[in-house]
Order: C-alpha cells, then sequence, then structure tokens
C-alpha cells in the first residue's frame, strides 16, 4: 500500500484502540513521524488532512518547515542545546526536554523570539541509558522551579518503552508514564498543563493507547522501512 492508504489505516487502528479503551474515538492524536522522508511524502500525507509531523533531527526539521510551514513540526529527538534558536521561532512542540540546562536555553531563545513554547518532558520509563530522559524526581523538582523560565509551557510527557517483544513489560512501562503523569498533575498551574502523554510507537501504539496515551508517533507504518 501507498502512504496514503497506510495513513489512513494508521488513523484507523488508533481510533479502534481508543474505543476498545473505553476511550472517544478520537481521543488520540498521531504525530507522523517523517524523519529520514522526503519532503515529497509529508505533502502526500498532508493531503488526508494530517498536519502533525515528528522529527528528530534539527536540520531536517528546519529544511522541511521552510518546505510546508503550514504543518505543526513536533521535535521528539533527543535536542542539544546549541540548536534550540534553530527551531524555536516556529516548532510546535518539543517531546523531548530530557535536562534543566535545556529547559534553561528553550526558555531563553523562547524570550528572544517573545514566544511561550509548549515542551513535554521526556521520563526514562524503560531505565536504559539510550534512551535518555529523566527521573521521575528529577521531574517533579524541575516541574517545582518552572515559574524560573516564564516562557516554557509543560504539556505533559513523553516516553518510549523498551524494544522488547514482551507484551507485559512493554504495558508495565507505559503504565509507568501514566501514573507519573498523574503524579505530576498536582502541580499543575498556569505554566503545567500535564494534558498529554506521548507514549506508542508503531509496534506498539495500541498498548499506549490501552494505558491513556494522547499521542502516538507512528513512522514505519506509514511511511515504510528506513
Amino acid at each position: 500500500m501507498g502512504i496514503l492508504e497506510n495513513l489512513n489505516l494508521v488513523k484507523a487502528e488508533i481510533a479502534a484502540a481508543a474505543l476498545a479503551a473505553g476511550r472517544p474515538a478520537d481521543a488520540v492524536q498521531l504525530i507522523a513521524v517523517s524523519k529520514t522522508k522526503p519532503i515529497g511524502d509529508v505533502r502526500l500525507a498532508m493531503m488526508t488532512g494530517q498536519l502533525d509531523f515528528g522529527e528528530n533531527k534539527v536540520q531536517e526539521l528546519v529544511e522541511k518547515h521552510a518546505a510546508l510551514p503550514q504543518a505543526r513540526w513536533h521535535m521528539i529527538g533527543a535536542l542539544q542545546r546549541n540548536k534550540v534558536r534553530q527551531i524555536i521561532s516556529f516548532i510546535h512542540l518539543i517531546h523531548s526536554v530530557d535536562s534543566e540546562p535545556l529547559l534553561a536555553e528553550i526558555n531563553r531563545q523562547a524570550v528572544l523570539h517573545n514566544r511561550q513554547v509548549d515542551c513535554l518532558l521526556q521520563i526514562n520509563i524503560s531505565d536504559e541509558d539510550q534512551k535518555g530522559g529523566l527521573t521521575e524526581d528529577k521531574a517533579e523538582e524541575i516541574l517545582k522551579q518552572i515559574t524560573n523560565y516564564p516562557y516554557v509551557h509543560i504539556k505533559g510527557v513523553m516516553g518510549m518503552a523498551e524494544f522488547t517483544d514482551d507484551a507485559a513489560v512493554i504495558s508495565s512501562q507505559f503504565k509507568r508514564l501514566a501514573a507519573a503523569r498523574r503524579r505530576f498533575e498536582a502541580l499543575a498551574g498556569p505554566q503545567i498543563a500535564m494534558q498529554e502523554l506521548s507514549m506508542g510507537m508503531s509496534g506498539d501504539f495500541e498498548s499506549a493507547i490501552q494505558e491513556g496515551s494522547t499521542m502516538v508517533r507512528v513512522g514505519s507504518s506509514i511511511f515504510g522501512g528506513r
């Protein structure tokens, strides 16, 4: 199947998973992960009304935004502090805030552009060093100091389950992220909304939706392998 057919199928599977979890069919937002894929593929996907796309490399993100400024661009990969300035003027949502120094730089650049920037705190729910992310305790510490970063709005949390065929392990890690969001809801305020739970990818988004995901990041099921 082509990109359009794949995208429609994924959207139908997301809706079905939401309904199966006792949630509205439109409860989960699809972030189409277009990393390494050509701009033409993104244009095709946009023909279905898909506007939210995820990238994990700043240079590629900047190039695609320049070609398709009407899309809503999500930074889903590790973000280096010295590259924040390249995306701060247009980024829709940064999913991967994994340190306080990065948050401080996002705030600094947001001040220069006079715009509030929406972010998610990345939580390491698999305890794998290569995944990156904050511990729940460190995330709470950052949230308690959020007024130090007035141009940042924390919309929720993001996490990645480990790559395993063990469905119970994946489910337990998604439960952990959902629990973290509930924990942080007590800190909600003008800069903290905790409305988004970004978890689930091509191989595990149905499990993520069962555990409460509000955003799934799906690439290969739409655009094919890389």
